[in-house]
């Protein structure tokens, strides 16, 4: 006989579909280290509608424990036609998603609909090693028990070490103003800056995307975005300029405040090529211009003269602010082999100016970083292999809309385990860093239109659902995804493997990784499922509890 109502707990990498059978068997313990973020569900379903079921949570952890509802989210292009075999489902529907926070520690029970909690559990070195019972109760508004479930979590006494990646997520700050109707860099906006930021840094991100000018990424040719600009422009006479920092200023304060360590400054060229300049707004006379954009010859005289004249500014500003070391240029995003005259002279442009700082860049033909037109090159990780075969350090790589087949990725069709996989990757191949174009992005290709991340979840039928953006915009600040966890929880791997390399080397570390495997490890060929993922971590956390144990 079927149970009124039924729970089971489950790990993290499991995506719990209402219309389908919970087939996942359940999961009674884990582990994390002292800093180590831990999550995992716990899945509910109900035969028959139960408007309000209060969940609560009882442990020695206490506040340290926080719950969500994890979301269902539409996804009317779920994936590319000539997907591989790697996904959970290639229909149209709803995915879940979101990990949206309980209203007064109430869900809804739907009838015959499994739906899941999310426990996050965050010791921020704070909690003594040892077990944690955790127990989570789910009760009828009339104080009816209706179900329990108990997991016990082990702290080890162990810390994971600084994270040495790189990683950026593009922080599109027009999003914001116009999602929350405000007026870009009013103090509604720095608002919500400062919590857009800290969430991402709380996840991983150490690397931000600082606007100098209105970044000229996905957009229109012809069109434009909201303007965001952290650097005042006043035109003083023909061809001369003023340039006002203060902006910038406060936005590196900020990201110092909320713990981003590295700035890469918006791409001085358009995307695709770096023909034309961006959007740049000045004071003329007095009024609000627009000085450059689409209608600028990226390699004319005016734009060559602001650039001469600005970027030294910047690079002193830079020097005085103590920021040498943690700056980061680029020139245009995703040049193709048709843009290499157009690239180079762009790039020829800029280079003595920018002389000491490093240029990175988003591109996956091999040919530029050959002919010396980039030095730190980022390829997708789909075509990284002749990068790696020569040997390029430091190697960065990246995904988005085009790396569906074998490589890792983070669609909502995708099972979490082909999210996690990636830190395992970065370690193997001691990756310097990882970007990905979509924090927030929330809006149609090209930025053509606004829409609604909770309804619309492929920027317009043009991305599969889970390329354009880990973050919804909640009410009074940010919505983390189910992505968004699992992809922290790939780099608390990277972490962790780095702890474990200081314990019993590198050499080990690899041959661990691969060990039992039909191939080895690369960023095509991995292993599949979740369990494979898991029982690797369980592994390297017993190793780094008996070097604990050694100690004392």
């Amino acid at each position: 006989m079927t149970q009124v109502f039924e729970t089971r707990i489950v790990h993290s990498l499991v995506k719990i579909f209402s219309d389908e059978e919970l087939t996942e068997i359940a999961a009674a313990s884990g582990a994390a280290l002292l800093n180590e973020v831990f999550s995992y569900q716990v899945a509910y379903r109900s035969q028959q509608l139960i408007p309000e079921v209060k969940v609560t949570v009882e442990s020695g952890l206490g506040n340290r424990i926080m719950l969500r509802s994890v979301g269902l989210a539409p996804s009317e292009y779920p994936v590319q036609h000539d997907h591989d075999d790697n996904m959970l489902r290639t229909k149209p529907g709803l995915y879940p998603d979101p990990l949206l926070p309980l209203d007064g520690d109430v869900v809804r029970a739907y009838p015959g609909q499994w739906r899941s909690i999310w426990i996050t559990v965050n010791p921020q070195n704070e909690v003594k090693p040892g077990v944690y019972p955790i127990v989570v109760r789910f009760e009828s508004v009339s104080g009816e028990q209706l179900a329990e479930e108990r997991f016990e979590l082990e702290i080890i006494g162990a810390s994971l070490p600084k994270q040495q990646l790189l990683h950026t997520e593009w922080f599109h700050t027009d999003c914001l103003t116009t999602h929350y109707h405000t007026e870009a860099f009013d103090e509604k906006h720095w608002d919500l800056l400062r919590q857009y930021i800290q969430t991402a840094v709380d996840h991983g991100v150490n690397m931000l995307l600082t606007p100098l000018f209105t970044p000229p990424l996905d957009t229109e040719v012809g069109g434009e975005r909201p303007t965001v600009q952290l650097v005042d422009v006043e035109v003083t006479g023909e061809g001369e300029y003023r340039f006002g920092f203060d902006r910038l200023k406060r936005w590196t304060d900020l990201c110092d405040a909320c713990g981003i360590e590295y700035f890469e400054f918006s791409h001085l060229f358009t995307q695709w090529g770096a023909q034309h300049a961006p959007k740049i707004m000045a004071t003329v006379g007095g009024e609000t211009k627009r000085i450059f954009g689409w209608e600028t010859n990226a390699s004319g005289e005016a734009y060559h003269a602001f650039l001469n004249q600005f970027l030294p500014q910047l690079v002193e500003w830079i020097r005085e602010n103590g920021l040498e070391s943690r700056s980061y240029f680029h020139i245009s995003d995703e040049p193709t082999l048709d843009h290499l005259d157009s690239y180079e002279s762009a790039r020829n442009i800029v280079k003595d100016l920018l002389e000491g700082f490093p240029i990175i860049d988003a591109l996956s033909d091999y040919d530029f970083y050959e002919k010396g037109l980039v030095e730190n090159p980022i390829p997708a990780n789909d075509h990284i292999e002749p990068f790696l075969k020569n040997g390029v350090t430091p190697l960065w790589t990246y995904y988005c809309v085009s790396q569906y087949k074998k490589v890792s990725n983070r669609f909502f069709s995708m099972p979490s385990a082909r999210n996690r996989i990636l830190g395992y990757q970065l370690y193997k191949y001691d990756a310097a860093g990882f970007l990905h174009w979509g924090y927030n992005f929330w809006y149609t290709q090209y930025s053509k239109k606004v829409i609604d991340p909770f309804r619309v979840t492929d920027a317009g039928g043009a991305f599969p659902s889970g390329d354009p953006f880990l973050v919804y915009p909640g009410e009074n600040g940010p919505i983390e995804s189910i992505r968004m966890e699992v992809l922290r929880e790939a780099l608390q791997d990277l972490r962790a493997m780095r702890l474990l390399e200081e314990l019993i080397g590198r050499e080990a570390v690899l041959a661990a990784l691969d060990e039992g495997l039909d191939e080895p490890i690369t960023f095509s060929v991995y292993p599949k499922n979740a369990d494979w993922l898991l029982s690797k971590r369980e592994w390297m956390n017993g190793k780094i509890k008996e070097h604990v144990m050694l100690k004392k």
